[in-house]
């Protein structure tokens, strides 16, 4: 059974950080794409940051040059270190094997595109 499961959520005051992991069982991210996502109440579900299978990484203009992913395939882990956080960073963070161009959909529909993990909260407060 494959499981992708997200830790290092949490409360942070604006200017914090957080580090944020994906640990996936059951397949190796050495071979795949790995998509970090947020989704916000009432707002869509939105890639934040992705590492390619070529080792190429993207990032949202809002998260550009704060957010930080990295992988560890020796621990079979993807990271998303999260800098300089602001409210506006606040949400539901997933991780999956996907990187998608969404518009107006939510996370928690998405699993037929790739595997995905539960989700980690992450709140920022001003």
């Amino acid at each position: 059974e494959v499981q992708l499961v997200e830790s290092g959520g949490g409360s942070v005051q604006a200017g914090g950080s957080l580090r944020l992991a994906c640990i996936a069982s059951g397949l190796s991210l050495r071979n795949s794409v790995v998509g970090w996502y947020r989704q916000a109440p009432g707002n869509e579900c939105e890639l934040v940051s992705g590492l390619d299978s070529d080792g190429s990484t993207r990032y949202a203009d809002a998260v550009m040059g704060r957010f930080t992913i990295s992988q560890d395939y020796a621990k079979n882990t993807v990271y998303l270190q999260m800098n300089s956080l602001k409210p506006a960073d606040t949400g539901v963070y997933y991780c999956a094997t996907a990187l998608l161009t969404l518009r107006g959909r939510d996370c928690a529909s998405l699993g037929a595109f790739g595997y995905w993990g539960q989700g980690t909260q992450v709140t920022v407060s001003s």
